[in-house]
């Protein structure tokens, strides 16, 4: 059962570092320990060395109370100076004062050196789940969503969980240690004037905790904002060449600057409320001392308390208000942190609707044939509404068949085949290959029988030769130039600066449209799969590009079982078998003579494109 809250979601991962987290608090602990210490020095300092009272002549009993422990520890202490004499007992409360701020020190810095891991070891693991998840989430759930929103949630939403959760961990442990330890003392001291600090507290939760809801609202309104920012940033980068053709960059500049606004407005509001948590507790806590000082010093007067340890009370106490600020200041970083949290737990708890089932089969070779069988498919639209794209598909292709599918654009192609790989996953229907149904199948298997060239090629900001080896290790330089040879890219990839070991550019963008094509086809080649599917390959390519494209396609579709995809139905027309697709149906199958004969929706098409190009 998962836990609700998203700050201790972030907390679960601290289970990976017991070691650390036991070393952390003992450290604190003994941090706060000799700080305590050290202030407890100053009573018998006061007491010996200014004659605030006199000592007791006969060694009381020592009993677990402020007065017999005061009284105990005073005859011993008058006892120590009376043999030693004033000056030597002096320095020796110096020295014991000074082991306990270096002890302290020491302790502090040790807690904060084992909290080092933890904060970086959370956010490292934070990271590394959110990419794995990315990497195995289905297509469908990439298909609705703006990219710039989900590298916000990847850059900025965890950049604010390592400064609004993770970094309130030493906070979350030194500083309730420091309240619990000093209360304590306070009780044990007084609990007559500790109870008038208690009654300041129920004011100041109810305030704190009215803040924090305000500051987790508008927090999740301010990170909403940035992703829509991290998506204007990405559009525009995306389609710079458009923006500046349409001279739509003042247009562009207005929008933005408007999201900014927004965003600005709502980080002005968090940030007013985050700190109005640290002043109040201030404030609170010097009504409370306010009220100690004045009741304490009538019960000094009163003779009821030592004047000494009246001062050593009021010194703690005002040593408990900054770790009081601090819990009331983590407190705000929690509820701001828990909004970029959420965000990220909802792609950490997307569904994974492409799971692999336990032993599935691992499949080896191609040998027979592909069916589809009453496959429906539809897309999840807004509000829950299933928008319909396949509409009961029935459809075998056998081995060595070079299937072309043709149609309309939004009849479903590209889904029909994006079904084969495991993109997506039918809603209704099975898709088997040799009888086998592929949601029986490893997905890693099925997916190295399979080889994919779309029209949006995709290439890596990497070398030539690690672009075509993608997927692939330790493979030969003489077989990645073969691959090349064969995909008609060797002759330009040798004449590149650095040959195959030149970086290609984001998105392969040091590349033309044809040779990044020719790449993508070495990539399939030297992949050698038996199944191959081809989308649109070559219709983004001039006429010079697409005939050097369509050679090399030509080279890889030898031997393989080929799916193909096209508009210009020209580039079809030797396929075995021809698939004609309307509104996610097959209204025709055959070849193109039969297909032809029958004039029905593929020689409209035909005729449709003769007349275009004519």
């Amino acid at each position: 059962m998962k836990t609700r809250s998203p700050i201790f979601r972030v907390f679960r991962y601290l289970r990976f570092y017991p070691k650390e987290i036991v070393l952390n608090i003992v450290f604190n602990l003994l941090s706060v320990l000799f700080n305590l210490f050290s202030f407890v020095l100053i009573v018998p300092v006061i007491e010996l060395f200014f004659g605030l009272s006199t000592p007791p002549t006969v060694e009381p009993d020592f009993a677990f109370n402020q007065s017999a422990m005061t009284d105990w520890a005073m005859f011993h202490l008058y006892q120590y100076r009376a043999n030693v004499g004033f000056w030597p007992s002096l320095l020796t409360f110096a020295g014991a004062y000074l082991v306990c701020v270096l002890l302290y020190d020491l302790s502090r810095y040790l807690g904060l050196y084992f909290l080092s891991p933890i904060r970086n070891g959370v956010l490292q693991r934070l990271r590394n789940d959110i990419y794995r998840r990315i990497t195995i989430l289905p297509v469908s759930f990439f298909a609705g969503r703006r990219k710039g929103d989900l590298i916000s949630r990847m850059s900025a939403d965890l950049a604010d969980i390592e400064w609004s959760i993770v970094s309130t961990l030493q906070s979350l442990v030194k500083d309730p240690i420091n309240v619990i330890v000093f209360a304590a003392t306070l009780v044990f001291i007084s609990p007559r004037l500790f109870l008038l600090f208690l009654l300041v507290l129920p004011p100041a939760v109810f305030l704190i905790a009215k803040i924090g809801k305000s500051l987790k609202r508008n927090s999740v309104k301010g990170q909403q904002k940035m992703g829509e920012m991290m998506s204007a940033y990405k559009e525009t980068l995306d389609n710079l060449e458009v923006v500046k053709a349409y001279g739509r960059e003042g247009w562009r500049q207005q929008t933005f600057e408007q999201v900014n606004n927004d965003y600005s407005r709502r980080m002005v509001r968090v940030a007013r409320r985050r700190e109005a948590g640290s002043p109040l507790s201030e404030v609170l806590g010097t009504i409370g001392l306010g009220f100690i000082l004045v009741l304490g010093g009538n019960a000094v007067l009163g003779g009821h308390l030592q004047a000494s340890v009246f001062i050593l009370f009021v010194i703690i106490f005002a040593r408990l208000i900054p770790p009081v600020q601090a819990i009331v200041k983590a407190y705000s970083s929690l509820q701001k942190g828990s909004a970029s949290a959420a965000r990220i737990f909802e792609i950490l708890d997307a569904d994974e609707r492409i799971t692999e089932k336990p032993n599935a089969v691992v499949m080896t070779n191609f040998a027979d044939s592909i069916e589809y069988k009453g496959i429906k498919f539809a897309y999840d639209g807004e509000d829950g509404y299933q928008v319909p794209v396949l509409d009961g598909i029935d459809l075998t292709i056998h081995k060595g068949q070079k299937v072309a599918i043709v149609g309309p654009s939004g009849a479903g192609k590209t889904t029909l085949a994006d079904l084969l790989p495991r993109f997506y996953d039918p809603t209704e229907g099975i898709i088997a290959i040799d009888g086998i149904g592929i949601k029986d199948m490893n997905i890693n298997s099925l997916r190295s029988n399979i080889g994919v060239v779309s029209q949006n090629c995709i290439l890596f900001n990497d070398t030539v030769a690690n672009n075509i080896t993608f997927g692939l290790e330790g493979v030969a330089p003489e077989r990645i130039r073969e691959a090349a040879s064969i995909a008609g890219a060797d002759n330009f990839i040798s004449q590149l600066p650095q040959g195959y070991d030149t970086s290609v550019g984001d998105h392969g963008s040091a590349l033309s449209g044809g040779q990044r094509q020719r790449i993508s086809i070495a990539r399939a080649i030297l992949r050698n799969p038996p199944i191959l599917i081809l989308d649109e390959a070559t219709s983004a390519l001039d006429a010079a590009s697409q005939q050097a494209v369509q050679t090399a396609l030509d080279s890889l579709m030898q031997g393989r079982t080929t799916i193909v995809i096209a508009h210009r139905l020209s580039t079809v027309e030797n396929a075995d078998l021809i698939v004609v697709m309307e509104h996610g149906r097959i209204v025709e199958q055959g070849t193109h003579l039969e297909l032809m004969k029958s004039g029905g929706t593929y020689k409209k098409l035909v005729d449709m494109q003769s007349v275009l190009r004519s």
